[in-house]
């Protein structure tokens, strides 16, 4: 059957370097040991002022082009997951598909937070394997969360940053190739727990203040500790059944990005070795769902992915939603 294959990928974070000891001076107290010693932080990057979430996409996506060798004509659909979009509406894919010059796209957004690219890379599979009209799909997740923080919130600011990272699908009708399997999954009742919960219909803009109120991402209550472990373990063994595959096989695991911790409780959990799953929130922080292509394309261009290789790619984040993809390379 017809189904999709990544051919290329790219990523993009600002220039603008904050370092710990920022923030340091910022809270008055010394967060940079924590940061180092418990989740491998030492920076972070985030957006100039006059740079938007759309601006992270067009950089990620330009580069994707140069790695497939295609030019912007050749794209025909655009999906984009992000929970900080440029505006509320229209979509923030409208906006990147305008500045990169994909005349002859279509374009959408999704929202599933820090799950979006596993869910977008689902959409965009489903969509090639049932519509011959898509032929050569991008796929970017993007994070502009320095635009939604509190500076004076330790539970948040020290974590989240910027970036953006893109990947680009052919079909194929290969088996075994390409796409193999998804789970999609959500825990509603914990959706009170984080989010930005002003500027929306339940809370308008007008109503809600800048900086430190709603418009400002928020942790409201503590998730267990456990859940990430134990459903990205669970979401793991779900997709080797699907695809038939032995959880041993897989090469490369691209997860989401916000505690090296949970990563290896993960990997040990599938009794896999922790060098499978690279990090790279030691010089970017958490970039929520441009995390896992931005760790890919760099796995991808430092030759660590192999013809053959066995992929999976898993996230989570507010909602609660949960996704995973496997792919063989």
């Amino acid at each position: 059957m017809r189904h999709s294959k990544i051919v290329a990928s790219g990523s993009y974070a600002p220039d603008r370097v904050i370092k710990n000891e920022w923030f340091n001076e910022q809270l008055g107290e010394d967060v940079d040991t924590w940061l180092r010693e418990n989740l491998t932080i030492r920076e972070r990057r985030w957006m100039e002022e006059d740079q938007t979430t759309s601006d992270l996409c067009v950089q990620a996506g330009n580069s994707a082009l140069k790695m497939a060798n295609m030019g912007a004509e050749d794209i025909d659909l655009l999906i984009i997951a992000t929970d900080t979009p440029d505006f509320i509406s229209p979509s923030t894919a409208s906006v990147v598909q305008h500045k990169m010059g994909l005349e002859n796209a279509t374009s959408l957004d999704t929202n599933t937070a820090c799950a979006g690219f596993p869910t977008a890379l689902t959409m965009a599979n489903s969509m090639m394997s049932t519509d011959p009209t898509y032929q050569k799909v991008m796929v970017m997740g993007a994070y502009g969360m320095s635009r939604f923080l509190n500076l004076d919130d330790k539970k948040t600011v020290t974590l989240f940053a910027d970036g953006a990272g893109a990947v680009i699908l052919e079909p194929t009708d290969e088996e075994g190739v390409g796409f193999l399997a998804s789970d999609l999954r959500t825990k509603p009742e914990y959706y009170k727990h984080m989010g930005i919960y002003g500027g929306g219909a339940a809370a308008p803009a007008a109503r809600s203040e800048r900086q430190g109120g709603a418009q400002c991402l928020q942790f409201v209550e503590k998730f267990p500790k456990e859940i990430n472990p134990r459903i990205w373990t669970d979401m793991i063994r779900s997709l080797a059944e699907k695809a038939k595959f032995d959880t041993d096989e897989i090469s490369g695991a691209y997860m989401t990005q916000i505690n090296i911790n949970q990563i290896w409780e993960t990997m040990d959990n599938l009794s896999l070795k922790r060098a499978i799953a690279p990090t790279i929130m030691d010089r970017f922080g958490y970039t929520g769902s441009a995390a896992i292509p931005m760790v890919f394309d760099s796995a991808l261009r430092d030759g660590a992915v192999k013809d053959g290789d066995l992929l999976v790619f898993v996230g989570s984040g507010g909602g609660l939603h949960f996704g995973a993809c496997a792919y063989r390379w």
